[in-house]
């Protein structure tokens, strides 16, 4: 993990959110949730030598893109520096491909895995890598869906639900709303 991270809290519509960050930059991101105490102990459990700050001025610019986003306003987030020293080279090439789903767009879990040539147990690999993402929204793992562009899971705060709201905020409409898997909450 790089050194000099730091976190804040912020809300938005759809709650609170958390964004960590380092010198090379965003290095984690927590999706809104009801509970502010519940987003910090989760930030500190993933970020423990990070220290709570307030905003540099490029994370606040950050967050004002962020509130925009849940507020259902057009965002893009592709441009932002990452600071994903802490993941495999696997999982950066994925994340980074992710990156390029742009607002609106999707593909699938087959699909990342085909484009990336990852191989037979590429599909399993792409969900294990969004499950990991440790920046959702800013790589945006809602939009990679399970085969026949059903739900698939969602790791993080409100599961499904939460990945189907953001879809829909992006007017993507989904034939079947089913998970194709359950998630888990820890």
């Amino acid at each position: 993990m790089t050194s000099n991270q730091a976190y804040t809290l912020f809300e938005t519509q759809s709650g609170t959110c958390a964004i960590a960050w380092s010198d090379e930059g965003v290095s984690g991101f927590r999706l809104p949730g009801d509970d502010p105490e519940q987003t910090e102990r989760a930030m500190r459990r993933r970020f423990p030598d990070a220290a709570l700050a307030p905003p540099t001025a490029e994370i606040a610019a950050v967050i004002d893109r962020v509130r925009d986003y849940f507020a259902g306003e057009r965002s893009d987030f592709s441009d932002l520096p990452l600071d994903l020293s802490a993941q495999t080279d696997l999982f950066r090439q994925i994340y980074l491909a992710t990156r390029r789903l742009g607002w609106g767009t999707t593909t699938t879990y087959g699909g990342l895995a085909g484009e990336l040539e990852l191989g037979p147990a590429g599909a399993w690999t792409i969900g294990q890598a969004m499950a990991k993402n440790p920046i959702p929204l800013i790589i945006p793992c809602h939009r990679v869906l399970a085969a026949g562009r059903k739900i698939g899971g969602f790791s993080a705060p409100g599961g499904t639900d939460s990945k189907l709201r953001m879809l829909e905020l992006e007017g993507v409409e989904l034939p079947d709303t089913t998970p194709a898997q359950q998630s888990f909450v820890f």
